[in-house]
């Protein structure tokens, strides 16, 4: 029999599978990132500027330069998963990658009339990794939730006639083929009656709708592991403009690249010593890729020599995303061919679209001249809004109502500060974040920062460490009753930025 890769248009599930909640919370969040200046005061810029990645919350900011500037920024992610699975011990597990995560230029044009209210001009154009998908969870735990209930709860109620291999029929060609003209349910009852999990009652009756169990036990011991890679890249092309001496407006187009792996890899045995199937390997994989699009308007005031506030608005972003999902199964009793089904058989989903919420900021700074300055920036952003698109999608609609439900408006602060020593700046920051949910499946986000940099003159080095954590809890699989797994996640990144004045 010959392996090969088939696209196949599933029905839409995204209440079972891709495209619900979880999508809308992974792009509706960003990890902080930018220059070292900026992830040193904690992202508190939205009433400063004077920074490229200032841009990304108050567009303004690009007015502030005096002159035109470069900035390079290369960052080390470290990712600390603590994860524990109710009533079993915890698990350490790490990632840890570098990359380029910012570079761009403004380029300011001052006006030659010095009596012109309109005082100069900027363009503006960035490049900044907004989140980073690297990630890898570990965990050994016991449970009662084996992976045969999984399959049942697909199963059951379903007729076995149309899960059965045809005459002459590939095992993976009917995976495929139940998918696209049945739904995810019977595919995937398909793969565990297949993958030795489940069997029917009467497997000779076509007619046969209730299943069982092929193992035995009491409990059972897994090993489960996830390991995500990708990005979320933003380009933003700005443009901004002072009025007389004390107002600054702007306005930037924004457009997103996603780029997403995610494996998850569900090991099990510990079964009753008389169970005929002794060990079982349920593995998944999803492809997503896609872009974006949003833009923001923003403005700055001078109040006094001191005070500065500003104002933004972030508009909705809106992700036209694909996915493509593969799965495997193995176990004693699985089916002699099952190893056709891999991950070059692949589940293509049409586009769909993800409509991430607005966002307002509110910034207040206090700048004591050439000494230092404070600065503290409020987010306002509703998260019940978000929305999973078309809506003529019935399981769309479901699942919009379930996100309407669930989540609910955040709060952010950032608060930032920097002290100047002659060319020595030193800076250390605070952010805090609400959680999105109404009930406790994600903890409230808080980190600190800090760094310092050097003035050269015609240029500038900047080093930041910025640690943030949270806590969440997810299910092992779908059907799972109750979250069980919690994670402890530790994100802290270590930013060189090199800053050159034209």
């Amino acid at each position: 029999m010959k392996k090969y890769i088939t696209l196949v248009m599933l029905a839409a599930c995204a209440a079972m599978n891709a495209q619900n909640i979880d999508d809308v919370l992974r792009y509706s969040t960003d990890n902080l990132q930018g220059t070292a200046r900026f992830q040193a005061m904690s992202g508190a810029f939205g009433a400063l500027g004077g920074d490229l990645s200032s841009l990304n919350i108050n567009p303004a900011g690009s007015a502030i330069f005096n002159n035109s500037q470069f900035t390079l920024s290369g960052t080390n992610f470290h990712v600390k998963n603590n994860t524990f699975y109710t009533g079993n011990n915890s698990f350490n597990s790490t990632e840890n990658n570098f990359d380029i995560n910012q570079i761009g230029g403004v380029f300011v044009f001052n006006n030659s009339n010095p009596d012109a209210n309109w005082k100069k001009f900027s363009i503006g154009l960035n490049f900044d990794k907004v989140q980073s998908f690297d990630n890898y969870i570990n965990v050994n735990y016991n449970t009662t939730q084996g992976i045969d209930n999984y399959f049942l709860s697909f199963a059951q109620g379903l007729p076995l006639g149309p899960l059965k291999l045809q005459d002459g029929e590939f095992i993976e060609s009917a995976y495929l083929d139940i998918g696209s003209s049945l739904g995810f349910r019977d595919q995937q009852a398909f793969l565990g009656i297949f993958g030795g999990a489940i069997d029917a009652v009467d497997p000779d009756n076509d007619n046969n709708t209730d299943y069982i169990s092929t193992s035995e036990y009491n409990s059972v011991t897994q090993n489960y592991r996830r390991i995500s890679t990708g990005y979320n890249d933003k380009y933003t092309f700005n443009m901004a403009s002072q009025y007389q001496d004390n107002l600054y407006i702007g306005a930037s187009i924004n457009v997103h690249s996603i780029f997403l792996d995610q494996l998850t890899e569900l090991t099990e045995n510990g079964y009753n010593a008389d169970s005929d199937v002794q060990f079982t390997t349920f593995d998944n994989l999803l492809r997503s890729r896609g872009n974006a699009f949003s833009f923001s308007l923003g403005a700055i005031a001078k109040v006094n020599n001191n005070v500065r506030v500003g104002g933004s608005y972030q508009s909705p972003t809106w992700y036209r995303i694909s996915d493509e999902f593969s799965q495997r199964i193995n176990s004693d009793i699985a089916d002699q061919d099952i190893g056709f089904i891999n991950f070059n058989v692949i589940n293509t989903y049409d586009k769909y679209t993800i409509k991430t919420p607005g966002k307002v900021t509110g910034s207040l700074a206090l700048v004591f001249g050439k000494d230092g300055l404070l600065s503290l920036d409020y987010g306002y952003q509703d998260m019940s809004k978000a929305e999973l698109r078309p809506d003529s999608d019935p399981n769309f609609l479901t699942e919009n109502e379930f996100i309407s439900e669930q989540l609910k408006a955040v709060s952010s602060i950032r608060l930032g500060g920097e002290y100047r020593i002659k060319q020595v700046s030193l800076r250390a920051g605070y952010r805090y974040e609400q959680s999105p949910y109404e009930n406790n499946l994600i903890g409230d986000l808080n980190g600190i920062s800090g760094g310092l940099g050097y003035n050269f003159g015609p240029s500038r080095l900047d080093l930041a460490v910025n640690s943030f954590s949270q806590d969440r809890s997810r299910t092992i699989l779908s059907t799972d009753p109750t979250a069980n797994l919690n994670i402890d996640r530790t994100n802290t990144n270590v930013t060189l930025s090199y800053t050159v004045n034209f």
